[in-house]
């Protein structure tokens, strides 16, 4: 789950987090109230969406008067917001976060994260600040150090201050970074953050150590302990796919591409996407429909994939362990029948592949169906590959 920068502000600033003077807006009106009960020379006006790069894309704005607080925040409000973590599709603006400006004497960049090869939290930072860290990654690996974390001891005194050396503070704000990098630690794991980042993290004229930035992201799993957290969610930042497919119990993530698949198990969905995206194709999506799929859930997973005019091609990747490949059989024909009025077709190609537990009686259950538009597959491979060129034919049409 994520949640909006002004939000994760105001949890770092609970944990003693220097953070600058702010408060969200959700109208111009909203926005010259916090101006002027900010009374400073220099007014941010930030775009508040789910996603960074917002200043690349023109979402971060400094005003010298409330005339250009005016200004910014009738422009941003409501605009739809590309940058490089949206999509071409964007996303539209609908709070604002008016904060007060700062002298920046120098960027860095801050983040824990788990590092699940290493299996603990790794504190990462650099001196680049205020940049892409994929982009830093990319092209000066060298500039990101790392501290790994004993989930036992947590983060220690002189792990903070050795990499406070290392992105070269100054002397004198050492001990406030140190500081700064202990409280940022207990946010993560009193929160159970799957994603603890500033960027950048800033020193000031005034020698002060604060976030600039923030991005708080939380372990779902982790969110019937935390209501406070939940009671942050933004609905609408997030994919009504996801949202819908949530509610009926399957686990789907939107890829922006035209292959939809359907798959159970976590492993073997990813497997899926790889090897649509290896044969040329652009998946639409990961779902798994977990190891106690009903006719009834393949119904809702149908529904979903088909809501939009996203997709062109359906790829239905089966192993049956837990699930039986009859019951997935049986869902794929209820799917078919009430997607099509009784007609029992398809409204675009479904390529469907069936192994292991009772996938003899599957397979003969799709036969006798007879569906229109539902192709068999004997291999994940054979799959793929039907699936993106019967994809192609159909897009081809449109």
């Amino acid at each position: 789950m994520n949640i909006h920068e002004y939000q994760s502000k105001q949890i770092m600033r609970e944990y003693g987090i220097h953070v600058p003077e702010g408060y969200p807006a959700f109208t111009v009106e909203d926005a010259l109230e916090n101006a002027k009960r900010l009374d400073t020379p220099v007014v941010v006006v930030k775009a508040q969406i789910h996603a960074g790069g917002r200043g690349e894309a023109g979402g971060v704005k400094l005003a010298r008067s409330l005339d250009e607080v005016r200004k910014y925040a009738k422009e941003l409000l409501g605009k739809v917001l590309v940058t490089r973590q949206t999509g071409p599709q964007g996303k539209t603006v609908n709070r604002l976060l008016i904060e007060a400006g700062c002298h920046i004497k120098k960027e860095y960049y801050l983040s824990f994260v788990v590092d699940r090869q290493a299996e603990c939290v790794v504190m990462m930072g650099s001196e680049s600040g205020g940049m892409s860290i994929e982009d830093v990654a990319a092209e000066n690996p060298e500039k990101i150090i790392k501290e790994y974390i004993d989930p036992v001891i947590g983060l220690a005194d002189f792990q903070a201050q050795r990499m406070a050396y290392a992105l070269h503070f100054e002397k004198p704000t050492i001990r406030k970074a140190a500081t700064f990098m202990k409280y940022l630690y207990n946010v993560f794991v009193d929160k159970d953050c799957s994603l603890a980042e500033v960027n950048p993290l800033v020193v000031t004229e005034e020698g002060d150590v604060m976030a600039l930035d923030a991005k708080l992201n939380f372990d779902d799993s982790t969110l019937s302990r935390h209501p406070e957290i939940v009671a942050l969610r933004d609905i609408t930042e997030e994919d009504q796919k996801e949202r819908e497919a949530a509610a009926e119990g399957l686990n789907y993530v939107n890829l922006g591409g035209d292959v939809a698949c359907m798959v159970n198990g976590a492993g073997l969905a990813m497997a899926t996407v790889d090897i649509i995206k290896e044969n040329g194709g652009e998946p639409a999506n990961f779902l798994d429909v977990g190891g106690d799929s009903t006719p009834e859930k393949i119904v809702a997973a149908f529904r979903i994939m088909l809501e939009d005019d996203q997709v062109d091609g359906i790829l239905i990747n089966i192993f049956g362990g837990i699930n039986k490949c009859d019951v997935i059989a049986t869902g794929i024909v209820e799917a078919a029948a009430l997607l099509s009025g009784g007609k029992e077709e398809f409204p675009i190609p479904v390529v469907v592949r069936l192994e292991g537990r009772n996938v003899e009686r599957g397979r003969e259950i799709l036969a006798k169906a007879d569906i229109k538009n539902l192709y068999p597959a004997s291999s994940m491979d054979e799959g793929a590959k039907l699936a993106i060129r019967l994809a192609k034919e159909t897009r081809e049409k449109k």
